[in-house]
């Protein structure tokens, strides 16, 4: 396949292995690495693995962001979302706010409420137990995607109560999947750096198994190009890896370049500019080779990265665009490029214009609808 090309042999070894196995850490490292020759091979080799996996359709769901609260105890360096409840721009939605977000999505054909705040200080699971009851007991028929391990933990915490105990009232009151939010980069010298208020490499793990183990399925995401090495990204991917290896209860894998231009750690000159577009690829790219269809779906964030260059990364291994979001505070917050709301129509045409199908989905990728 690649005798004609100008690439490095260790390259092409890496890269034909990978036509038929998972690749190792050390050979991952060695692709996240690579310039020149060696950058289209490497893009071609993962849309060629997607295409084997997963064929030529691009999913999405139709879904809304309901972001309760930007009040957060947990202040994280590449955040410019979260408030201290004296800010005077802080707020905490109430019910008939939170309702009236929920139908208008409803009205447009929501599939899935992304159900997501700040994490507040005397939450308890009684509290996310009723958002969750609120919006079941009048869209019974939408999927709820919602809260993150952080928050769950410290629910359950002022609650006196397991995490187990914790996810199988969520549960029963309706969350059907858990986001894979406060994973950011899963090394513990970058989290003390980015996230030390959030839960730890260890605590995420264990936090992550025990909703799969209790029947949440979820999202596996990885937030990259602030503090973290290029060795860090793969060893997070690793563990992301491990973890489906163990249980199978991540429905997608999430790459979400980081947004500099407002965040803490950047104004504060401790972070880099965020990744560039070919660290980017080379993401996507190898995630593909190193997931296969362990996760078999790799979803673009056109919210991080804006349609254009989301687009581009369709074509290194990626077949997920994502959602709809109608409205993506947390993003907003942090300069998304491109706004935080898109219509089918505009998604189905960055689909289109690639020779790709575009198909609705449900949260879990058990269901899609076809698009006139």
């Amino acid at each position: 396949m690649f005798d004609k090309l100008p690439i490095s042999s260790e390259t092409e070894r890496i890269l034909t292995k990978s036509l038929d196995e998972e690749i190792s850490v050390d050979e991952a490292n060695h692709l996240m690495n690579i310039r020149g020759a060696d950058f289209y091979p490497l893009l071609a080799t993962a849309d060629y693995l997607r295409q084997k996996i997963v064929g030529d359709d691009v999913t999405f769901i139709n879904n809304c962001n309901i972001n309760f609260t930007n009040i957060c105890r947990v202040r994280c360096g590449f955040c410019a979302f979260g408030r201290d409840p004296d800010d005077p721009d802080a707020y905490l939605l109430n019910d008939e706010q939170i309702l009236e977000k929920a139908e208008g999505a409803v009205r447009n054909g929501a599939r899935e409420f992304t159900l997501m705040g700040g994490v507040l200080e005397d939450a308890d699971i009684e509290y996310y137990e009723h958002l969750l009851t609120l919006l079941k007991d009048n869209y019974p028929n939408v999927a709820i995607h919602g809260f993150s391990p952080t928050m769950v933990r410290d629910a359950c915490s002022v609650s006196g109560m397991s995490i187990a105990e914790g996810f199988e009232i969520l549960k029963k009151a309706g969350l059907d999947t858990l986001p894979g939010t406060a994973a950011e980069i899963l090394t513990d010298r970058s989290r003390e750096i980015i996230c030390p208020e959030k839960v730890s490499v260890s605590e995420w793990i264990d936090i992550v198994k025990t909703a799969q183990e209790v029947g949440i399925p979820g999202s596996a995401t990885i937030m990259y190009g602030h503090v973290e090495t290029l060795e860090e990204r793969v060893e997070h991917i690793d563990i992301i890896r491990q973890i489906q290896q163990d249980t199978g209860g991540f429905t997608e894998f999430i790459p979400m370049t980081f947004m500099h231009e407002y965040s803490p750690i950047f104004l504060e000159g401790q972070s880099n500019l965020g990744a560039t577009g070919t660290q980017d690829l080379k993401l996507y790219a190898v995630s593909r080779l190193m997931l296969r269809d362990l996760i078999p779906n790799i979803q673009v964030s056109w919210v991080k990265m804006g349609f254009r260059f989301a687009q581009v990364a369709l074509t290194a291994g990626a077949n997920d665009l994502g959602g709809t979001l109608g409205g993506d505070e947390l993003s907003e917050a942090s300069g998304a490029p491109d706004g935080v709301e898109a219509s089918i129509d505009t998604l189905s045409r960055m689909v289109k214009d690639l020779g790709r199908n575009p198909i609705e989905r449900n949260s879990t990728y058990t269901e899609f609808y076809q698009i006139e």
